[in-house]
Parts: C-alpha cells; structure tokens; sequence
C-alpha cells in the first residue's frame, strides 16, 4: 500500500490513483492532514459528502485566497491566477460568471453537434488511414483542439500551438511534457499573451458570432472586460476546454477496453454511451483535487481546521465513497443514478459540462461505428501529476 505521506508526491500517480489507501482513510481519518515539504501541508477532504460542503462554501473556503493547487504560488503567479473564474469567490466570481453563461447552456450546446460530429468523422478518417496510432495526441486531442478553436475564432493555423501551449501548462511535474523547471509558467504566460494580443486585434475588426467577441463585447459588472483579461480567461478555458476532454475520451477508451464486455454492449445499443461517459467521469475523473483556504476557524467532520489553512477537495477519493456509489471500485456503464463530483458542485460547477458531455458521446458513437476492432499496441503511460489524473501515451491499433 502506498504510504500516508505520499499523497501529495507526484510519482505516487504514475501508476495510476492509490484507491486502496484513499478506501482505507475514507474509513479511518476522512479529513486526513498531510505534511508537505518546504512549506505548510494540507486537508485532504475525501468523503463524497465532505467535499460537497466544502464545494458548497465558497466564501469560508475561498479558491481566491491561496489559488487552486496544493503548492503556493509565487505572488505574481498566484495574481494571475485570481483574475481566472476558477479562483474567484463570491461576489466577484458570479459577476465574471453570469456573461460566460448562456453560451453554455445544454440548448445552445445542443447546435453543435453536427459540427462536433462533423470533426469527429474526421478525426476518425485519418486514424483509419493510420491503423496503429498514438491514441491520445492523434485521436482523442483533436476534438477539443477543434472545437475550442472554432468557439473562440482562433485561426485555425494556431490550434495545435495552442493545444500544445494548454496541455504544458497542466502538466509541469511531468518531465516528458514540460519545459524546463525554470520556466514552469512559461506556457501560462505565453498563453496569456496570446490572448491579449488577439484581444487588442479583434476589437479592430466587425464583431463575429463567437466567444471571443461575446467575452469583449459582454458587460462584467458595469465594466467591459480588458485585454489582459481575455487572455488570463483564454488560459483557463482554452486549457480546462483542451486538456480534460483529451483526458475523458483517452480514459475512457481504457476503461472499455479493461471492460470488454461493457465495450460489446456499447456497441449495440448506443442509448447506454451517455450513462458511460458518466460512469468514465466518476472512474477516472481528469482532476484529482482543487484546493481551497480557510478563511475562518472551521470544524469539517469533527476535525478542527484553523483559518488560513489549505483544504482539498480529493475528487478521486469523493467518486469512489462507498457510501454513495455501491460497489464504489467497480467500473459500470450502467450505474444509475451517478452523482460524480467531476465537474465540482456549487458556485464552481464547471461551465463546460454539457459541452464535454456532448463530445463525449458523439466522440464514442463515431470511433464504435468506424472501428471494428480496437486494440491496445503496447502499455498506457500515465503523466506524472498530483493534479492532472492522465493518460500522456496510449498506442493502440484501429481496425474497420
């Protein structure tokens, strides 16, 4: 079993999440203190219930006051990072929210999918012509490179810049993927600059039916929202849009082929792949964790919690509490009902939900319909993460 004090250590999810020893803390000390080194440890929040009280304060325990991830952030990093949705509480977080909104919402969603299928079949043609790919970077990540880059105009000869710059940027404790230690924010900023850049040039030009000239365009509390407030925004959707989805439909399409018989049934009866991309989410949700920080003398579960200290909300461990998933380690595409914290719950719930929902049904509906036989190659190699739960290589061979 892996150690208590390893849950914060990026190598103890290289080979996949430590279920065993999250079942056994659940049981035993559910808000479990873990020590870090160099700097001050946190709370790791891991009942199904736990995290959706603290989810559901978000003043008492605010995203805005240390960030969002376990590790403090260097003041001009952690600046930039309040100014982006997911680390903003209340009010202003409802204020920068309510624009963002409609866009996406499960009717206006709901028009892209001919679109959505449209790229899907694409993707799917060339991985035809392939036959043996690397799953993750040639088919699962095109999707949401496409689709985001349609969403926000972005010209299409940046995408792949853009994919390759949001998926650095969630994925520094791993060697294989980032830049060099010095310059861990580096594919943030240069991101960010984008943004302001495109900001500055679309305001020159007629507005289009887009995110971009929605976002310049919408009224954030009286004010219009700034250039360099585009681009802090484009990193987090641009990032969150990316990289979870590639995360979903690449761990999915391991979960299902683990499942045979589960991959069989999908087959035949299309109607039971929504509920999959569900039981997917809970099984192999594409964040471990989001932090937050005390601002208040607490008491979570019995156990006293001082203010200004780091509380984490353990996804990972909240998605298999047995007390609200039976038979909480076992993997079924027909779980039913299924209420998986992967998309957080309360002021934070992710606003890409249906967007992410949507790709990954008709992602599915596609790659089953074109591919008789898919077939692992070799072995899945997980990224180094104690945030991002990933899949970085999947070779698999694709057969109609």
């Amino acid at each position: 079993m892996t150690t208590l004090s390893a849950l914060h250590d990026p190598d103890t999810y290289v080979d996949g999440p430590p279920h065993e020893l999250l079942a056994e803390l659940r049981r035993t000390q559910p808000v479990y203190w873990q020590e870090m080194d160099g700097e001050p440890g946190f709370w790791a929040v891991l009942t199904h219930a736990d995290v959706t009280t603290v989810a559901r304060q978000p003043v008492r325990y605010s995203a805005w006051a240390g960030g969002v991830v376990l590790e403090n952030l260097d003041p001009e990093n952690l600046e930039m990072l309040r100014n982006m949705l997911l680390a903003m509480d209340p009010p202003r977080h409802t204020v920068y929210r309510r624009p963002l909104a409609p866009p996406f919402k499960a009717r206006t969603i709901t028009r892209l999918e001919d679109r959505i299928r449209a790229i899907c079949r694409e993707i799917m043609a060339e991985a035809r012509e392939r036959g043996d790919v690397e799953f993750v970077h040639q088919v699962a990540a095109p999707l949401p490179s496409q689709v985001i880059g349609e969403l926000f105009g972005l010209p299409r000869e940046d995408w792949d810049h853009i994919h390759e710059l949001a998926e650095r940027n969630t994925s520094a404790q791993d060697p294989d993927m980032a830049g060099s230690p010095e310059d861990a924010y580096g594919p943030s900023m240069e991101l960010a600059m984008y943004g302001i850049e495109l900001a500055a040039r679309r305001r020159q030009e007629e507005p289009r039916e887009d995110l971009t000239s929605l976002l310049l365009d919408a009224d954030f509390d009286g004010q219009p929202m700034s250039d360099v407030d585009f681009g802090v925004f484009l990193v987090q959707l641009v990032t969150a849009g990316n990289d979870t989805t590639k995360t979903m439909l690449a761990s999915g399409l391991v979960r299902l082929l683990d499942h045979p018989d589960q991959l069989a049934t999908l087959r035949a009866d299309h109607s039971l792949i929504p509920g999959a991309i569900e039981e997917i989410l809970r099984y192999d949700n594409p964040l471990h964790y989001f932090r937050r920080t005390t601002t208040e003398d607490v008491v979570l579960h019995d156990v006293p919690i001082a203010a200004g200290e780091k509380v984490a909300m353990w996804y990972t461990s909240a998605n298999r509490d047995e007390l609200v998933f039976p038979g909480a380690q076992r993997f079924d595409i027909r779980r039913s009902p299924n209420p998986h914290l992967s998309f957080g719950i309360g002021e934070h719930f992710c606003l890409g939900a249906h967007l992410a929902r949507l790709e990954g049904r008709v992602f599915l509906e596609e790659l089953l319909d074109t591919f008789a036989t898919v077939e692992l190659t070799g072995t899945p190699q997980r990224t180094r993460s104690n945030l991002n739960n990933a899949i970085k290589r999947l070779p698999v061979r694709l057969a109609g």
